[in-house]
This record gives C-alpha cells, sequence and structure tokens, in this order.
C-alpha cells in the first residue's frame, strides 16, 4: 500500500498540481469561473463550498474525469490534458467520488480491481487480489471477507471498500470526496491515521466534506469555493469554524432551532416492546418502547450499530420485527406492507438517497410523483395533468433548484436530490415522517433548508422523526433527542441539553 518512492523531509509543501483560470460551462450554467487551485505534496488540503459550488466539478477535472472548457493544469512542472480517469490515474491521481461506485453483486475483491486486475500465465491472480484485499481491510480495521458481495455490507462498509480500492492504487495524489458521509465515528478515526500515514510518506490529499468540525481536524490548508469561484484561502492555524461557515453562507447562520408557538396533537406514532434481530439473532433493537405527538419533531442519535437505521426501517415494515407492536395514531401497522404503510400516513426517507430514495433513470417530476403514482391512474390511464400539477407544487414546497421537473436527477446536487427525496414522501400527505440522516452528503446550507422544511411541517401537524450522527444536529429542531446504544434507548432530553450530555450518554467522547 505504500505510495510511489518520495523524500517527504525535502518535498513536503511542494507545490505537485496547479490549476489555472480554470472554467466549465454547461449550456447557461457556469459550474466553474477561473478557479487557481494548488495541491502541495505531503498535506491535506481542505475544499469547503456549498452544494453547487464547484468543488466535485473542480475535482472530475482534475482527476480526468471531465475536461475543463477553458485553464490549463500542470503536474509536476508540466502542463497535462487528463482525457480520462484511466489517464489521470496512471499518473498518479486517483479520486473517492462522493457517490458510491461499486458493482453491488460483485464481491469485495472484484471490486477493488475491476478495470486493473493482477495477471499471471493462464489469467487473473486471484489469490494475490484477495491478499492485498484483505491486507487493504486490516489497514482499514474492517473484518471483511475479500469474496464478501457488496450488496451484503452496509453502507458505511461499502464507503469502506470505495476507500480501499483508491488506496490500492500507488498515488501521488488522492481526492477524497465526501469520504466519511456513512463512516461511524470509529472508522473516521482510522480512516484520518490512514491520511496521516500517507501525506508523512509524501502524498498529496485533497479532502472535501460537509462534516466541518471533522475536516478541521485533518486540514493543512482551507479553500473555500462559491458559486464556482474560489473566496477564500488560508492555513489551518488561520481559521475555525466561524471562519469556514462565514466564507461558504454568510455571517448570519444557523440550523434552526426547535419550531414553538402551537400545542403538540393526540399521540401519532406508538413503538411498543419492540425487537428486531439479525439473520443470526443479534437484537439490533432490543425491546425498545417510543411515542411521538402530531407536531413533534424527534431527533435519534446514537453512534454507527446503535440500532437507529433498523428501528426507522422496522416502523416503515422494510424490515420485520420479532416482537412488539407499532401503531400509527390507533392502528397497529404490524403486519402492513410498506405500500400500505404508505397509503395510510408512514413514509420514510432512507438513509442512501442514491440506491433507495431514487431512480436514477427517472426525471425529477416522476421521481416526486412515484411515490403518489395511484393518485394519477383511473383504471389503466395516468392522468398527466395532475401529476404534472404535484410535480410543480412539490418543487415549490421544497424549493427544489432544478430546471424543472423534465430535468434528469442526476443533474440536481446532493442537497437538491435529499430534498426531492423527501418532497415525494411528502406528496403522499403523511402523518408521520421518518428521515434516516437526512442531512448525510449535503452542505450547511442545504442542512438549514431541510431543517426549515421539516419545522414548516411540523407546525402543520406532522409528526417527524429524524436520525443523525452529528451531535449538532441534534440541537437544530428538535423537540426531544432520544439517544440510543446497543438498540435500546439509554436517554432522552430536551432541546436544552448540552452536546456533552448527549455525547456521554451515546458512549462518544466529546472531542477538542
Amino acid at each position: 500500500m505504500k505510495p510511489f518512492n518520495v523524500n517527504p523531509a525535502l518535498l513536503k509543501g511542494e507545490v505537485i498540481l496547479e490549476a489555472r483560470n480554470i472554467s466549465k460551462i454547461y449550456g447557461s450554467t457556469h459550474a466553474l469561473k477561473g478557479v487557481n487551485f494548488e495541491i502541495r505534496r505531503g498535506e491535506v488540503t481542505t475544499l469547503f463550498g456549498e452544494n453547487g459550488a464547484g468543488k466535485s466539478t473542480l475535482m472530475k477535472i482534475l482527476s480526468g474525469v471531465i475536461t475543463p472548457t477553458s485553464g490549463e493544469i500542470l503536474y509536476n512542472g508540466e502542463e497535462k490534458v487528463f482525457r480520462s480517469a484511466t489517464e489521470a490515474r496512471d499518473c498518479g491521481i486517483s479520486i473517492i467520488h462522493q457517490e458510491l461506485n461499486l458493482a453491488p453483486n460483485m464481491n469485495v475483491r472484484d471490486n477493488i480491481f475491476m478495470g486493473r486486475e493482477i495477471m499471471k500465465p493462464g489469467g487473473v491472480d486471484y489469490a494475490e487480489e484477495a491478499r492485498i484485499t484483505a491486507h487493504l481491510m486490516a489497514a482499514l480495521e474492517e473484518e471483511i471477507d475479500p469474496l464478501t458481495p457488496v450488496e451484503n455490507l452496509r453502507l458505511g462498509q461499502q464507503q469502506i471498500v470505495e476507500i480501499a480500492r483508491a488506496l490500492s492504487v500507488n498515488s501521488q495524489i488522492l481526492i477524497m470526496d465526501e469520504p466519511t458521509s456513512a463512516l461511524s465515528a470509529a472508522e473516521v478515526a482510522v480512516l484520518f491515521q490512514v491520511i496521516r500515514d500517507l501525506t508523512s510518506q509524501g502524498v498529496a490529499i485533497v479532502y472535501i466534506s460537509h462534516h466541518l468540525e471533522e475536516a478541521l481536524e485533518i486540514t493543512d490548508r482551507a479553500v473555500v469555493l462559491r458559486d464556482g469561484v474560489m473566496t477564500a484561502y488560508a492555513k489551518r492555524d488561520e481559521i475555525d469554524l466561524e471562519w469556514i461557515v462565514r466564507n461558504m453562507v454568510g455571517d448570519h447562520f444557523d440550523l434552526g432551532s426547535p419550531p414553538q408557538g402551537y400545542e403538540f396533537g393526540d399521540q401519532a406514532l406508538t413503538v411498543q416492546d419492540l425487537t428486531v434481530k439479525s439473520k443470526t439473532g443479534i437484537r439490533l433493537v432490543d425491546n425498545l418502547s417510543l411515542s411521538v405527538k402530531a407536531g413533534e419533531i424527534v431527533c435519534i442519535y446514537g453512534l454507527m450499530g446503535a440500532g437507529r437505521t433498523e428501528l426507522l426501517e422496522c416502523i416503515a415494515g422494510r424490515i420485520h420485527q420479532s416482537q412488539g407492536r407499532v401503531l400509527l395514531q390507533d392502528t397497529d401497522v404490524s403486519g402492513l406492507t410498506i405500500q400500505q404503510r404508505i397509503q395510510i400516513g408512514l413514509a420514510l426517507v432512507p438513509e442512501d438517497r442514491q440506491r433507495d430514495g431514487l431512480v436514477q433513470t427517472m426525471s425529477v417530476g416522476e421521481n416526486l410523483s412515484l411515490a403518489s403514482i395511484s393518485e394519477f391512474v383511473r383504471g389503466l390511464v395516468l392522468s398527466p395533468r395532475r401529476e404534472k400539477q404535484l410535480v410543480a407544487d412539490s418543487i415549490r414546497n421544497v424549493t427544489v433548484k432544478t430546471a424543472g421537473g423534465e430535468a434528469a436527477i442526476g443533474s440536481l446536487s446532493g442537497g437538491n436530490q435529499q430534498k426531492v427525496v423527501i418532497g415525494k414522501m411528502l406528496a403522499t400527505r403523511p402523518k408521520v415522517i421518518l428521515l434516516d440522516e437526512p442531512s448525510r452528503g449535503i452542505d450547511i446550507g442545504a442542512k438549514a433548508e431541510v431543517f426549515r422544511l421539516l419545522a414548516e411541517n411540523a407546525k402543520k401537524g406532522l409528526a417527524v422523526v429524524y436520525t443523525t450522527s452529528e451531535v449538532g444536529e441534534c440541537l437544530s429542531i428538535a423537540h426531544r433527542i432520544v439517544v440510543m446504544s446497543k438498540g435500546r434507548i439509554n436517554a432522552i432530553f430536551d432541546s436544552s441539553v448540552s452536546k456533552e450530555r448527549i455525547m456521554a450518554a451515546s458512549g462518544e467522547s466529546l472531542v477538542a
């Protein structure tokens, strides 16, 4: 797993790649506007910016995925034009993309070496590939068998496989676009140690993350992009969280507060003695009881493996309980299908929007109307007029920034894609909405918009339950914070609680 042979004592801080006046134009959209950007050997350069600021576009240009409209790239002092990701990779530039790019039907080993198999006389050297894969998993402290199908891994483990694939290439520059979006705190700590090991060997890291405090821990230099323009640049000792947020979104900003000025309604959701077991009999949710009133916002916080996702998926009908009941108002939904639960007012926004929340081949409008399609069908005839009206209303209500309902879902930023998933479920007119990590992979501005949207709907009587692994998000709009650990509720707090008490209840220590 060693990168190119370099002398970090001599080369640390040397500019290895320089992008000059990079612009990228898509039709009438200027994604990048004359950006100048440097990457230095043996350092972590962190790139901050809201969704749509141009971060991923710039990184795709530097890694050969797309070509710039204008500008030049100097690599090791020579002008380069990368016509493909393969060309860039062969020169020593690798990228971990924000959205997972794995083949779920293939095993871990084959995903890591797909397109660059290790050959021996007679064919592929699968044994050597498996050995290297096992070595990478050990370095990342993950007990994953190289022959495990990727589709059998949880999202965080799939993210680890994506990271391992990039690490398996001997790179001078490693670009990490949201590498920790699905990782637990322990997995993030391991990744950061890997990053420190790589930089000590002279590898240059470009790091993109919406987890601002987390990114500050690893960065050497920070760059902020806003609307396709580089607006700020500084060394680590010159920046703090306030500096990042101010340069990203302006001086006055917060994630909101619990909506007030109204009374909660009757019990909307009741979970009684719920237990969910894994295939091997492990209790993922252990005899848990919880109730939520109409208009109330409840945040469920916990570390990876606490049982948050399993709880929400069981309530929504995606997995079955071993015992217990789920009531929507006074109706026991335990035996109902997912579709039946949606029809009576129970909606789930899943953690992985790409895999479970969106259909990538459909337009923005088709995704928004998908869960409500039965409302537009009479016999075998679909009413396009009613569907078009719902799409227009949803785009307006959840403030999706799009050219229109006909636009490809892939043309939207991560934050706007997430609003489409939320809008799709709100269009079913739910009584209770469950959101699993609704802010995963979206910037701080988009987070604020999502939380504002949830708060507005709570005022109208919607019961909201959301999970998060970011303690700061617990203290945004939630009226109550439920802390889970090992499938159980450890504590329940109101909105006046401190970060330290929340983290202590989860078994997590606060890192200064």
